[in-house]
């Protein structure tokens, strides 16, 4: 039976519970609004009042057979997919969720070394072992991106007891691998294909965008409507489908990280936002794939600048491209893009998704007006106008061409005996955290690999460009597994 997605099933019961005057003896303890304070004058009464925690009515995120389950069940329609899980924790909660249902300790996993921390953090719940597939690396931009077709078959042919295999489906830069080809052979060798589909939400609702998760056949896709599609931050969903989803493991794993007060708000706002993308981004879309396209040209008459076009990430081996993405290269300026992501914002109040050594990136959706493009272009002149005439040399950093040597898994070296060293004392030092430049959160270094001067390196230069760096430790130190405790405690770890 065809789904009425004119209906919003959660959001239209939150609405009529928010109207009813119900006296409130439950949490949260705002009351509905009862609480005078400054948020509430700017916002107003009405986001309090449907801050309200799963009353009669209402459902239960954890066990959903109500108004949950039908908006759930129209997310699964609209997404092409058999069931939809609504996550209040971002796609770092499906990510989790996705490989700890998957995999048990010592269990393998194939995945690009580019993945975000969250399959990281995965790895160190589940036990599992990463085998790493190194992504294409664009040395002209300087990133790494997609995973090559023939990079995945080599490693899913020489670990043929791999339990699945993990896909980005696009990177953060918009760039997609073959899915479909990689997802056919995982099923031909019993594998899973769970997809990082973070920046991926709107793929389903339009065919001039790179083939989606439950389109190409995947088992497994997390995806943040809130980066691409306009649900409130930190709201997701976790779409399945297929005979190779264990349902009752994945639902016990979700409800273990998953809070038991969920925000009533991040619920209704995806339902909402599915109802949205469903009608009018096949309108709105391809409109925006115009625009985009038509900005692009604009900037590559910018002395200095250079957008890249699908054309660009064609000649560098990717399967296709998003073109809502704008990838925008101003090291030709002699700057970097970690100054032109700070001027921007500075000087013209343009806020950026995120900068590299030379590129900046602008992530656009069907909230993306002309003016705010027009904005972006005339800012990127005014940088132009600036720097090209005095005529500095193009930056010369180069990422990395070899990721780190793994000692142990990243279970192991999270569990391990550990001490803090500095900086400059950590060659050859064995890690025992995730060390990565925010956004976009893809760690430099990882639990259990061995840290190089390469790595301490380009550390360095991160910091000297005032990026933000995450690690658990701060003021020049890093937490490394103790060499001295290593042996005896391996002798006793016991992690089946």
């Amino acid at each position: 039976m065809e789904k009425d997605h004119r209906r919003t099933p959660f959001y239209t019961k939150l609405k009529e519970y928010a109207e009813s005057h119900t006296i409130a003896h439950d949490v949260p303890g705002h009351k509905l609004g009862q609480i005078p304070n400054e948020l509430l004058d700017y916002v107003g009464p009405r986001m309090f009042r449907l801050d309200a925690n799963a009353p009669r009515g209402l459902d239960n995120l954890n066990r959903p057979t109500g108004v949950i389950k039908e908006a759930s069940e129209l997310m699964a329609d609209a997404f092409k997919a058999e069931r939809a899980y609504f996550l209040t924790g971002g796609t770092t909660m499906g990510i989790l969720a996705m490989i700890m249902s998957v995999c048990r300790a010592k269990e393998k996993i194939i995945m690009p070394r580019n993945v975000h921390k969250s399959a990281i953090n995965g790895l160190i719940l589940s036990g599992a072992i990463p085998v790493f597939v190194k992504p294409y690396i664009d040395e002209e931009l300087g990133i790494a991106n997609h995973m090559e077709f023939d990079e995945v078959e080599e490693a899913i042919l020489e670990n043929p007891d791999a339990k699945a295999v993990f896909v980005i489906n696009p990177t953060y830069f918009g760039v997609a691998s073959d899915l479909k080809r990689i997802v056919d052979l995982a099923h031909a060798h019993d594998m899973l294909v769970l997809v990082d589909e973070a920046h991926g939400s709107h793929l389903p609702f339009s065919p001039l965008l790179p083939i989606s998760s439950m389109e190409a056949g995947a088992d497994m896709s997390s995806c943040s409507l809130h980066k691409t599609v306009g649900s409130l931050t930190q709201s997701s969903i976790l779409i399945t489908q297929g005979p190779g989803v264990d349902h009752v493991r994945l639902r016990s794993t979700i409800n273990m990280i998953q809070s038991t007060s969920p925000s009533s708000l991040l619920l209704s706002s995806l339902d909402i936002a599915r109802k949205t993308i469903y009608f009018e981004g096949p309108i709105m879309i391809p409109k925006l794939i115009d625009m985009a396209k038509v900005t692009r040209d604009k900037i590559n008459m910018i002395q200095g600048i250079k957008a890249m076009d699908d054309h660009y990430f064609e000649n560098n081996k990717s399967f296709d491209y998003d073109e809502t993405k704008i990838l925008i290269k101003v090291s030709d300026l002699g700057i970097s893009g970690f100054d032109v992501y700070k001027e921007l914002f500075d000087e013209h109040k343009i806020q950026l998704e995120l900068a590299e050594t030379h590129l900046v990136l602008a992530v656009l959706s069907i909230g993306t007006t002309q003016g705010d493009l027009d904005a972006l272009v005339e800012a990127l002149q005014k940088v132009s106008d600036k720097y090209y005439p005095m005529q500095l040399p193009a930056l010369a950093h180069k990422i990395k061409y070899s990721y780190p040597e793994a000692y142990t898994r990243p279970r192991e070296a999270y569990h391990a005996p550990k001490k803090y060293v500095p900086l400059n004392q950590a060659v050859d030092e064995i890690a025992a955290e995730s060390v990565m430049i925010y956004p976009p959160g893809i760690p430099i270094v990882i639990p259990g690999e061995i840290i190089s001067q390469e790595i301490l390196d380009d550390l360095d230069f991160y910091q000297r460009s005032g990026s933000v760096i995450l690690s658990d430790t701060e003021g020049g130190y890093i937490k490394i597994i103790d060499k001295e405790y290593w042996d005896k405690w391996s002798e006793t770890y016991e992690d089946e």
